[in-house]
């Protein structure tokens, strides 16, 4: 009997696919992981999707090629895990996304990477393209991760909140005890301006936060980025590179050294996080973080000092490492999918109903 699924995701910095084989028993249960390498010149091409207009003709390659590269990934986590492809009941790839406008006049969120391929190629059902759904009935089509945090992280006794630190931040608020009760939202950039500003310094990213480490905080400008509107927004709302990037920065940004930017950014995504979580959920007493922001020593610690009283610890802690949380959770939304039930939460996203999130694609 099938069942096993493959979860699959690629984040903005774009270094890498991330992918994981799991059992649901029914807590999840890591049969392997994979991180899967992202080609430069792939890499490029998207970034150059992001940054401008592009033709049908590259956007359609781009996703072929994503296609594959998705499809290598989940071969090689079910290669790690030692299991034959009729032991998986399906891939839920969550794709790469080149552009998510949930609020436009025809709002619309886009990821690419082919599934039709996975499918192909591995040979096994592929449950992706999760969001539209949900912005069609109404929603932001993100955060979508919030029900499957509730489902492996809730305690009937305390107050948390599940923190990823991917390229937007968001937190999934879990109340003791009152799974009716679960709320999510993106609070703001992290990794996504972290990383550009890394980029133009000849580095891919900030290892070990050095370079915001060598840095000083500059006031005036983080008040400057502070003042955006989307911070004092209401939930739902989701936001992504588009509204936060580099030009976004520098429309603010005096002059100042790629540290001082660095240890500035730093600072905006520790206040915006704590400042979220003590607005919306004021009684929280555990955060538990994930995604690639947790490898940041130098963003954990600010974390840490503005939720002060509050304890912070990454997932690994309770069941799945940081690194692996929103691949298995796509994991599990293909599993819901598959099971027929609803995979959205109409109090996160603000859809009109619950709805069955990604089409299934079957080779």
């Amino acid at each position: 009997m099938a069942d096993v699924l493959v979860g699959l995701i690629s984040g903005t910095s774009m270094d890498g696919v991330d992918a994981v084989a799991v059992r649901f028993q029914p807590r999840p249960v890591l049969l392997a992981t994979h991180e899967h390498p992202f080609p430069p010149v792939l890499a490029a091409r998207l970034r150059q999707l992001l940054e401008g207009p592009s033709s049908p003709a590259e956007m359609g390659a781009v996703d072929a090629r994503l296609g594959e590269l998705f499809a290598d990934a989940a071969l090689a986590v079910m290669d790690a895990a030692g299991i034959p492809g009729e032991a998986v009941a399906a891939i839920g790839s969550h794709g790469q996304t080149v552009h998510h406008a949930p609020t436009a006049e025809a709002p619309f969120s886009c990821q690419l990477g082919d599934p039709n391929r996975i499918a192909w190629r591995t040979g096994r059902p592929v449950v992706a393209d999760f969001r539209r759904m949900d912005v069609a009935a109404g929603g932001q089509g993100a955060p979508l991760v919030p029900p499957f945090h509730a489902a492996v992280f809730a305690d009937a006794h305390e107050d948390r909140a599940v923190l990823n630190l991917g390229g937007i931040a968001n937190l999934t608020l879990l109340p003791a005890g009152e799974p009716e009760g679960v709320r999510g939202f993106d609070t703001g950039p992290a990794n996504t301006l972290l990383d550009a500003v890394a980029r133009e310094t000849g580095r891919p990213f900030d290892r070990d936060g050095a370079l915001a480490a060598a840095g000083r905080v500059d006031e005036g400008l983080l008040a400057a980025l502070l003042d955006d509107a989307y911070f004092a927004a209401p939930p739902p709302k989701s936001t992504g590179p588009e509204r936060f990037n580099p030009d976004w920065v520098r429309a603010r940004a005096p002059r100042m050294t790629p540290a001082d930017l660095q240890a500035t950014l730093v600072e905006l995504t520790a206040r915006t996080v704590a400042t979220a979580l003590r607005e919306s959920a004021p009684g929280t007493a555990r955060v538990l973080a994930c995604g690639g922001g947790t490898h940041n020593p130098v963003l954990m610690d600010r974390l840490a000092r503005c939720l002060e009283g509050i304890a912070l610890e990454p997932t690994d802690a309770h069941g799945i490492g940081a690194d692996w949380v929103e691949a298995t959770a796509f994991a599990w939304l293909a599993g819901e999918r598959l099971a027929g039930r609803p995979g959205n939460l109409p109090a996160v996203t603000g859809a009109a109903r619950a709805v069955r999130l990604g089409g299934i694609y079957r080779p």
